[in-house]
């Protein structure tokens, strides 16, 4: 497994932009592809975005596309989520995740190593 934290999360209101970064223990990350989930307390953890480990294919959920971009620098072994347009539904704990596999997927269940979170609290 791959150490994993994430920075960057907070209190911004309603329509403002935020930016997620996740640092990774390993230069091996670059070779993983990494995802983006979300939980609020007393419901599922939700898939938000994912990106195969060259960058090159993305993936999001309906509920952020066109909002929210994923992106990462595997020379730095960081993974970032650029959030704008926020809106008080993408209140969660944001969690960065890694697979030690190349390719993404919306599966949390597929992902093994986990970041501790970081909130995201969006006020109207």
């Amino acid at each position: 497994q791959v150490q994993l934290e994430e920075s960057g999360g907070g209190l911004v209101q309603a329509g403002g932009s935020l930016r997620l970064s996740c640092a990774a223990s390993e230069s091996a990350i670059s070779r993983f592809a990494m995802g983006w989930f979300r939980q609020v307390a007393g419901k599922e953890r939700e898939f938000v975005a994912a990106i195969n480990w060259s960058g090159l294919t993305t993936y999001y959920a309906d509920s952020v596309k066109g909002r929210f971009t994923i992106s990462r620098d595997n020379a730095k072994n960081t993974l970032s989520l650029q959030m704008t347009k926020v809106k008080p539904e993408d209140t969660a704990i944001y969690y960065c995740a890694a697979r030690t596999v190349p390719f993404a997927t919306m599966d949390d269940e597929t992902y093994d190593s986990w970041g501790q979170g970081t909130q995201v609290t969006v006020s109207s």
